[in-house]
């Protein structure tokens, strides 16, 4: 079958087309934003990538067309679909059908932690022999693919409360009907299609509907939001992550290396590359999941210790000079303070310069304007990038911070701010208007 992707680029979309050609369709999409790292990796896998929405690419004859979220009525590849009655259907909607059927589906939800979370599930299973399927939003290292269909039974995925297309507006996890299910956290996000936090808990509560009773949902015990969640009604049994379950005991400051409990029994140590109180709490998750399977503590902890992380989490792209250069996904006011603060605990009284694009589109909105700056203290320096001139960041904070609207003003300023010893972070979920390479070239040009 002739396959074509409306949106390819998109992680989600991106481990839609893999999926899709590994079960031995001829696969092509387009987007409009073509970047790494999944552009990369669809070229890697010889997936044809068209750029832009213009509808003479139609003419290779797609038999169906899966349409993005990201994409509207009014781009002119929906309305070619639609005006000449080629069948479309959903992302989500499509893997159910073709590959989550008969399958132990282990899905990751929640606010922050799910790209994470999920690989180190991923790996787990992988380290244990079970050669797991899974649908990644971003490149876990260990693998270096974001999607594989793997063996059955088991499937990890990374399950997202945003919507599936503009013709079906339930969240995308209601599609897979998971067995083991891990909710993150909640907060307020996607203020594009979700008016208030209630609105988000309601499609929690959907999926929380659909999970068997013999099946497991795995949550932090002092998450209210996702309390009032479950208050709402539940039918499956709940592991918790906290005191009354599994947690944890740092070893070092920046708990790199933990020991792991359940209850008052210690359960095993992880000594890994990564670093910070959430990375912990992700992790003691994914033992809780692992368990649910059959694996036990001493396999996940063997695990975890040879995780590599994920592209685009903390990742570094250059050391020059004694200068470090570092991108992280963070968009969120939480997720940003979580790895300022994490970033500051490994690297001690080394400054910190840290620029942060407000890309997604609750950021570009202002909802989190009185969130952002209390925030970035354990930074040195804070550059924004491209703030709304219709609402001004408010709050307090200890850090110096200035917003510009222009990369070129962003290179400038950085190249008079940094010297040796600095850790530079670019925080976005985006392309930063090209600034990465950028960045690291100019870096890398210092003598």
């Amino acid at each position: 079958m002739k396959i074509h992707i409306l949106g390819i680029c998109g992680t989600f979309m991106a481990g839609i087309a893999q999926l899709a050609q590994q079960l031995g369709h001829e696969v092509s999409g387009c987007d409009a934003n073509v970047y790494p790292p999944m552009s990369t990796q669809l070229q890697q896998q010889n997936i044809n990538l068209i750029e832009g929405f213009a509808v003479e690419q139609f003419e290779y004859h797609p038999d169906l067309v899966i349409i993005g979220n990201a994409m509207t009525r009014g781009n002119p590849a929906v309305e070619y679909v639609l005006n000449n009655n080629i069948p479309y259907t959903s992302g989500p909607a499509w893997l159910s059908e073709h590959v989550l059927q008969g399958r132990h589906v282990l899905a990751v939800a929640g606010t922050h932690g799910k790209t994470t979370t999920s690989s180190m599930l991923a790996w787990v299973l992988e380290h244990a022999g079970l050669a797991p399927g899974f649908m990644i939003g971003g490149i876990p290292e260990n693998f270096s693919i974001s999607a594989r269909l793997g063996e059955q039974p088991y499937f990890v995925i990374e399950a997202d409360e945003y919507d599936s297309a503009f013709f079906d507006k339930r969240s995308k996890f209601v599609h897979y009907h998971p067995r083991t299910l891990v909710l993150n956290n909640l907060e307020y996000d996607h203020a594009d299609i979700f008016p208030n936090l209630a609105a988000i808990q309601t499609q929690f509560h959907h999926l929380v509907r659909i999970v068997p009773e013999q099946g497991a949902i795995i949550y932090p015990e002092h998450d209210q939001n996702l309390q009032d969640v479950l208050e709402q009604g539940c039918w499956t049994p709940t592991t918790l992550i906290g005191s009354l379950g599994w947690h944890a005991k740092a070893c070092n400051p920046e708990q790199s290396i933990f020991d792991v409990y359940y209850g008052d029994v210690h359960k095993g140590t992880v000594n890994w590359s990564l670093i910070s109180e959430y990375n912990v709490n992700n992790a003691l998750a994914v033992f809780a999941a692992a368990a649910h399977i059959g694996i036990t503590p001493k396999q996940t902890a063997n695990a975890l210790n040879d995780f590599k992380s994920v592209k685009r989490r903390m990742q570094q792209l250059t050391n020059h000079g004694g200068i470090t250069l570092i991108d992280d996904f963070a968009h969120h006011p939480t997720a940003i303070k979580m790895t300022l603060d994490a970033l500051r605990n490994k690297v001690g009284q080394r400054r910190i310069i840290a620029l942060i694009e407000l890309g997604s589109y609750t950021m570009r909105s202002g909802e989190h304007q009185t969130n952002l700056l209390p925030g970035i203290n354990n930074a040195d320096h804070v550059i924004f990038y491209k703030p709304d001139p219709n609402w001004q960041l408010q709050g307090n904070t200890t850090t110096d911070w200035q917003s510009k609207d222009n990369v070129d003003d962003i290179l400038l300023t950085v190249g008079e701010l940094m010297k040796e010893g600095d850790q530079i972070i670019i925080m976005s979920n985006g392309s930063f208007g090209g600034l990465k390479p950028r960045l690291q070239e100019v870096i890398e040009a210092r003598s």
